[in-house]
């Protein structure tokens, strides 16, 4: 998408070197407005960025330097407009974002940045999180069907366990991409509520179940699993299986489908249009098993393991379990995608306790505009994104491997800037080899 006369300031904040250059973001009655153009004849992206809640603030400044990197070395440019979102600023301005936001990141957007959400005490008046709108909204007003997570250990980061630090995975052991069904499932009623409104929508609600045999109060939520669903989803998973390099342990391209389908009706489905998607791929295996037993194989052979599909709720605890192989949240990108648009975001949370101290660990968000930049490229066909993705993902390797400046969750001391700088610096120097 190409955008012309676009807007641009420059904004510093107290944690960073230099300035990011910034559009404004204003609603008139709805409508998103920018101004001035950007720089003549410079290829451009417009980028979304919602910094959230507590760290998610601090991670997505780190998040934008990369973006700022890029564009100082090559000529890609990347309007970056920042809308204020989430708990915070539902409680200090009563909305969860300004009206137009969702508008503009579904119509104007090539992709979007979300830093974290959650806020103490934050809660709409149903009982909902407040920000539910923002990233809820988004993963089912947008379509986001698959969240795609790479689980990947790199050299050099140590596993805290007992209270030390210490290497339990070797790297090169650990490389695996989990895609996790984004829109149904377990969570389908509170996405479909959140669509709603960001939709500015009347709001869903589920019909009523009776259940026999149980008395007194009871809380349920229906978990609706359908063929479209999966089969997207599945195809997905087979396709990013076609442009890895296969498992750790063998080579192998392979997909595992990892459900519960010995005992629920909605597995049973997953399952089965699984296997009917895997006829289309012949070249690449495939695996089955249950989430119970692949919660215990995935931290003891998971190099075992190409890509793997999972349901919403399945997929949403056994990546925060995978998390942990590659060092923690803070090292855990994912992206939300579509099949037109796309969000990107750390997994970890906003960490309140963490807000406001610059000692968080930007990895996750810095791999998540990495996955963003892949994405964009191949997307649009633009080969040279995807060489900077990698060249982000060198940069990231290097930095750990050194080992120099490591953030508090992997036994350092280093702040969230330092980190941010230091992989600034490293990715300028391959960027100004390109």
């Amino acid at each position: 998408m190409q955008h012309c006369n676009t807007a641009r300031l420059l904004t510093r904040d107290s944690h960073s070197s230099g300035h990011h250059p910034q559009s404004t973001f204003q609603n008139h009655g709805g409508r998103v407005h920018v101004g001035a153009p950007f720089a003549e004849g410079m290829s451009d992206h417009r980028i979304a960025i919602l910094p959230g809640d507590g760290t998610g603030r601090e991670v997505a400044i780190e998040a934008m330097r990369i973006l700022d990197t890029v564009q100082a070395h090559t000529n890609h440019g990347f309007e970056q407009v920042t809308i204020p979102c989430g708990g915070q600023h539902y409680k200090e301005t009563g909305e969860e974002w300004a009206e137009g936001s969702f508008e503009f990141c579904r119509d104007e957007a090539d992709a979007i940045f979300l830093g974290a959400i959650g806020y103490p005490g934050a809660r709409l008046p149903n009982g909902d999180l407040a920000g539910g709108s923002v990233i809820l909204g988004m993963r089912a007003g947008l379509d986001l069907y698959a969240n795609v997570r790479p689980i990947k250990l790199y050299e050099g980061v140590p596993h805290k366990v007992h209270g030390k630090f210490t290497q339990i995975w070797e790297p090169g052991m650990v490389d695996m991409t989990v895609l996790r069904e984004n829109t149904e499932g377990l969570y389908h009623a509170l996405l479909r509520r959140s669509a709603d409104r960001a939709l500015g929508r009347e709001e869903y609600i589920p019909p009523e179940m009776t259940f026999p045999g149980l008395e007194g109060e009871v809380a349920y939520d229906p978990r609706p699993i359908s063929f479209k669903g999966t089969e997207r989803l599945v195809k997905m998973g087979f396709d990013i299986a076609t442009t890895r390099n296969g498992a750790p342990l063998d080579g192998e391209k392979r997909v595992s489908c990892i459900d519960k389908s010995n005992v629920t009706r909605g597995c049973q489905l997953f399952r089965r249009v699984f296997d009917e998607v895997a006829l289309s791929y012949p070249n690449i295996g495939t695996d089955h098993g249950y989430i119970d037993a692949f919660m215990q194989w995935l931290t003891r052979t998971p190099e075992f393991y190409d890509v793997v599909v999972l349901s919403n709720m399945f997929g949403d605890i056994a990546t925060d379990l995978g998390a942990v192989l590659q060092g923690g949240m803070g090292m855990a990108a994912s992206g939300n995608v579509g099949d037109d648009h796309a969000f990107f975001e750390p997994v970890h949370g906003s960490a309140p306790k963490h807000a406001g101290q610059n000692k968080v660990n930007p990895i996750a968000s810095i791999n998540s505009i990495q996955m963003m930049l892949d994405w964009l490229g191949r997307k649009n066909g633009e080969d040279e994104l995807v060489t900077i993705a990698n060249l982000i993902d060198e940069s990231v390797a290097d930095h750990l491997r050194d080992g120099k400046s490591l953030t508090y969750d992997l036994g350092g001391t280093a702040t969230c800037s330092q980190v941010g700088e230091s992989i600034s610096s490293i990715l300028s120097s391959k960027l100004s080899e390109l």
